[in-house]
């Protein structure tokens, strides 16, 4: 209990969790407690929907001992609306996480739709989801980094095999994705993604998608599922209500989506057929009574067993509950 807004949380092989907070701390959790002490502070730039936010472990950790972030920052002498976003790496120290180098920087940012989720796949590349900025035609655009999933080396370098030569683009057309999480049999890459909140006259229309090699996701030329070459419909398109998803996980082989504004943690039942998948059952979890938890930012499958899940309620759209924002833990059904 006791953080504020808290966006990403990652476990550590030698039982430490550290968890981001958009302010710009890094959170150290040792056997269940919370560190008084930050593990690492960052000079981020905050408001909206900028600030720290995705973290990552090197796959190689702890030989080689990497913490990635993705964060919002002011690149120089520049008008304080101007803002961008980078990934950098801290070297772990054990209670503290020290500088290390940027990996990628000059990623479009804004006070809005920065994206913000990285994770290592199980190809041992750096996936990173950036957000369009609420400049839509940047999601199409393969020369800007904004509104895309790139893929990187975890040096930061362009992978020979990338789909588009010599670019980190590996695919476009996402407006504000936040959630990126692996298929646990296939690999296949799932990523939630935030639908128009009134732009075009349109909402909701909030995403799961299957993501593939080179593929075009649609924003701003085609929402939802219309079927329309050359785009990829979603596996999941909410058309209401409104459903921002945010960090997502395969737990015990289902997807669970933690959301925002509808302040629920949602359960989609897949199943892969042939060379697709398909949805079988969707569930929202914890969406009405008095004691539900409110608006959530993340959901990671933990080395125990256990699903957990990140508040924001004090993310400045949120109502502050007591203790709050928390770190939710979920334990299998007997």
């Amino acid at each position: 209990a006791g953080l504020e807004a808290p966006w990403s949380l990652v476990f550590l092989p030698d039982g430490r969790a550290l968890v981001s907070e958009r302010p710009g701390r890094i959170r150290l959790i040792q056997n269940g407690v919370l560190a008084p002490e930050p593990y690492a502070i960052l000079d981020v730039a905050t408001g909206g929907e900028g600030g720290l936010m995705g973290l990552a472990l090197h796959p190689d950790f702890p030989r080689t001992p990497f913490v990635y972030a993705m964060h919002t920052y002011f690149p120089g002498p520049l008008p304080v609306f101007h803002r961008q976003n980078r990934v950098v790496r801290l070297r772990d120290q054990g209670v503290k996480g020290a500088f290390d180098r940027v990996v990628l920087e000059g990623i479009p940012g804004a006070f809005n739709h920065n994206g913000g989720r990285i994770g290592f796949g199980p190809d041992g590349m750096l996936y990173v989801a950036t957000g369009e900025t609420y400049e839509a035609e940047l999601a199409q655009d393969r020369n800007s980094l904004a509104g895309k999933i790139l893929r990187l080396s975890p040096e930061g370098a362009i992978p020979a095999d990338n789909p588009f030569p010599g670019s980190a683009v590996y695919s476009f057309g996402h407006r504000n994705p936040q959630g990126l999480a692996w298929h646990p049999a296939s690999g296949d890459l799932f990523v939630s993604e935030h639908g128009p909140s009134g732009e075009f006259g349109l909402s909701a229309h909030d995403e799961i998608n299957v993501v593939a090699a080179g593929g075009n996701y649609g924003w701003p030329r085609a929402v939802g599922a219309p079927g329309l070459a050359p785009f990829r419909d979603p596996l999941v398109a909410w058309k209401t209500p409104t459903t921002p998803p945010s960090g997502i996980a395969f737990w015990r082989n289902d997807l669970f989506v933690a959301t925002l504004r509808s302040e629920a943690l949602i359960r989609v039942v897949v199943t892969r057929a042939g060379e697709r998948f398909r949805v079988d059952r969707i569930e929202r979890w914890f969406a009405q009574g008095a004691e539900r938890p409110g608006r959530m930012r993340d959901a990671v499958a933990g080395p125990d067993g256990a699903l957990y899940v990140l508040t924001n309620n004090r993310d400045g759209r949120g109502r502050a509950r007591d203790g709050d924002d928390k770190i939710l833990r979920l334990s299998p059904a007997r």
